[in-house]
C-alpha cells in the first residue's frame, strides 16, 4: 500500500489551530503550575479539547457524536500536545478509543465523544506483542492476560469471579497505569476477556504513585469485588487489546516528535540570541555540529512517525512493524533532543523556572511507554526474521 506521508491541507490547518489554542491555554508557566498542583491534569484544557472542540473524539464516527476524522489527524494533535508538554489524558483516551472501535462498542464511544476520560488499565510500560499469537491466557484459572514477551502477569493481576446473580466481579490490582486518575471508565483485561469498569463503583481505588513526569501522573488501580461489563473475550478481546497497544506505540511517536521539535527550535533560538566572548554562542562550530546531527535525526523521526500514524489510520497490515520502527527511533531521539536542550541552555537549562526539565522528564518517561526501544527492536527483529535460530 502506498502511503502519502505529507501533511494534508486540512491537517496543516488543524495543526495551526491546535498550536494557537495551546499557546493561549497551555503556556509552559501554566503547565508548570499544573505539575506542581495536586490535580492529576489540566481539567480546563481537557474540557476545551474534549468538550468544546471535540478533538478528543477525532477518531469516533460522527453518528456516535465524534468528529469522524481518523488517527492521522489524531497524530497531528498529539504532535502539538507533545510540543506543549500538555498535561491532559489525550493519549490514553485515544488508545482506549482504538480498542472500542475494534470492538464496535457504541455506548462507550459515545462516552468518549461526550468528553469523558477512558483509560486502558495496563501498566504504562506495556508494549504490543511480537505477533497476534503472543496474547495467551491461563485456561485453568484464567486470572489475567499474559504475554510471552513481557511481565504483564506480574504487574496486572486481576481475577474474575461471579456474583450470586452470575454477574462478573473483578478483584486484583494493576500498577503504574497512566492517565487513569480522572477516568470515568477503565478497560480492564482479566480472565481472558476485556471488561469495562465504572470508576465510581464501590471497590475501585486509584492511588497516585510518584512518577518522573509530573505532567503525566501514574496510579495503582485496586479492584475489590467490582462489578464489570464484559466487552469481549478470547481472541476478540486479545485482538482489541493488541490493536490498542500498537496504536499507542505508533501515536506516541508523534507526541515524541513534537516534543523533540520544540527542544530543537528552542535551543536554536537560544543559541542565536545568547552571546559570549562578543559573538553568538550558536556560531561556534562544535555546537553547530551537535544541532545539525539532531536535525538529521529529527527529520528521520518525522518520517517514521508519520509512516506509523498513516499505517494505523489505514489499518495497514504493516502497522505493527511501523509502530515498532517508530518507537525504536523516536523514543531515543526525543530523549537526546531534551538532553541537548538542557545542556545547551547552560545554567538556566537546569533551573526549575525554565521549561526544559518538563520536556526532559516527559521524554524519559515516554521512552518506556508502550514498550521500550529495546523491546521494539526485538519486535522488529522477530517480524523481519532477524532473530537467531
Amino acid at each position: 500500500m502506498n502511503l502519502d506521508l505529507r501533511y494534508t491541507e486540512d491537517q496543516e490547518l488543524l495543526r495551526d489551530s491546535v498550536r494557537a489554542m495551546l499557546a493561549d491555554h497551555a503556556p509552559w508557566t501554566r503547565v508548570l503550575k499544573v505539575a506542581e498542583s495536586p490535580e492529576p491534569d489540566d481539567a480546563d484544557l481537557w474540557r476545551l479539547l474534549a468538550v468544546e472542540t471535540g478533538l478528543a473524539a477525532l477518531a469516533v464516527p460522527e453518528h456516535l457524536g465524534g468528529a469522524g476524522g481518523g488517527f492521522a489527524e489524531t497524530a497531528v494533535v498529539l504532535e502539538e500536545l507533545g510540543r506543549a508538554c500538555a498535561p491532559v489524558p489525550y493519549l490514553g483516551t485515544t488508545v482506549a478509543t482504538r480498542a472500542l472501535l475494534h470492538l464496535g462498542d457504541t455506548d462507550l464511544l459515545r462516552t468518549v465523544a461526550a468528553g469523558e476520560v477512558i483509560a486502558l488499565a495496563l501498566p504504562f510500560s506495556a508494549g504490543p506483542p511480537r505477533d497476534d499469537r503472543e496474547f495467551v491466557s491461563k485456561p485453568e484459572v484464567q486470572p489475567h492476560f499474559v504475554t510471552r514477551n513481557s511481565d504483564l502477569a506480574a504487574r496486572s493481576e486481576v481475577e474474575v469471579t461471579l456474583s450470586g446473580d452470575g454477574e462478573p466481579l473483578l478483584n486484583g490490582a494493576v500498577h503504574s497505569v497512566a492517565e487513569a486518575l480522572r477516568a470515568r471508565v477503565l478497560l480492564v483485561p482479566a480472565g481472558g476477556g476485556l471488561y469495562a469498569v465504572d470508576t465510581s463503583a464501590a471497590g475501585v481505588r486509584r492511588e497516585q504513585v510518584v512518577s518522573l513526569d509530573e505532567t503525566r501522573p501514574l496510579c495503582d488501580v485496586s479492584l475489590w469485588n467490582v462489578p464489570a461489563r464484559l466487552l469481549a473475550s478470547g481472541e476478540r478481546a486479545a485482538a482489541a487489546l493488541d490493536a490498542a497497544l500498537v496504536t499507542g506505540a505508533a501515536l506516541l511517536a508523534s507526541e515524541q516528535l513534537g516534543l523533540a521539535q520544540w527542544c530543537l527550535d528552542t535551543t536554536v533560538e537560544h543559541l542565536r540570541t545568547r552571546y559570549q566572548f562578543g559573538r553568538a554562542v550558536g556560531s561556534f562550530q562544535a555546537l553547530k555540529h551537535r544541532l545539525a546531527d539532531l536535525w538529521v535525526e529529527l527529520a528521520q523521526a518525522r518520517a517514521v512517525a508519520r509512516h506509523a500514524a498513516a499505517c494505523v489510520a489505514s489499518e495497514d497490515p504493516d502497522a505493527r512493524l511501523a509502530a515498532s520502527l517508530a518507537q525504536a527511533h523516536c523514543g531515543p531521539v526525543a530523549v537526546r533532543a531534551a538532553e541537548e536542550c538542557v545542556q545547551l541552555h547552560g545554567g538556566i537549562g537546569f533551573t526549575w523556572e525554565h521549561p526544559a526539565h518538563l520536556y526532559l522528564k516527559r521524554a524519559k518517561s515516554a521512552a518506556i511507554a508502550y514498550g521500550t526501544a529495546a523491546h521494539h527492536r526485538t519486535v522488529l527483529a522477530t517480524l523481519t526474521d532477524l532473530t537467531p535460530a
